[in-house]
């Protein structure tokens, strides 16, 4: 658990904080991305189909909220920005697997489809919502543990890591 807190949300109850600050769908998307190891803003863009304007407005507002960090790069021509989860961001990881599989249990894609998968890398093996593998009787940290998501990729590939 981090103990950054997450600035300018003034909501009474904890939910509705945490809804003002990620409550918006292009957030939790963004944040999924990155949470898969996106940093770049024309791969954001590329990948969620998003205009310009709505992204650059978004990352701008996970950056304010402490959820990403803005980092300079120099490409070949100009410096330009990644986005990069914080702490606070990467916290999020149970939210994401929760949203995940209420989504296979409560909602149907338009296709046929294999599940998005969390897996446990040191067993190989399924995990459940949470950060607990019951097959290993242990608590994986996040550099264990894998997504696979079968209409992006056929391996599972790692979480991108926060920077502290």
């Amino acid at each position: 658990m981090s103990d950054q807190i997450v600035p300018g949300v003034d909501a009474p109850c904890p939910i509705g904080r945490a809804a003002e600050t990620i409550g918006d769908r292009w957030m939790l998307l963004i944040l999924r991305h990155a949470t898969a190891g996106v940093t770049r803003f024309d791969d954001f863009r590329q990948q969620l189909g998003i205009a310009d304007n709505i992204l650059s407005n978004r990352l701008g507002r996970l950056v304010q909220s402490g959820l990403l960090v803005k980092a300079a790069y120099r490409d070949e021509r100009r410096t330009r920005h990644e986005y990069r989860l914080t702490t606070a961001g990467a916290d999020l990881l149970p939210v994401l697997h929760a949203l995940a599989a209420w989504g296979q249990q409560h909602t149907r894609p338009s296709g046929p489809d294999q599940p998005m998968r969390v897996i446990h890398s040191v067993c190989g093996q399924d995990m459940p919502i949470g950060e607990f593998c019951p097959h290993c009787d242990r608590v994986a940290a996040r550099d264990e543990i894998r997504w696979l998501r079968p209409w992006r990729s056929g391996s599972a590939e790692p979480l991108a890591e926060p920077v502290t």
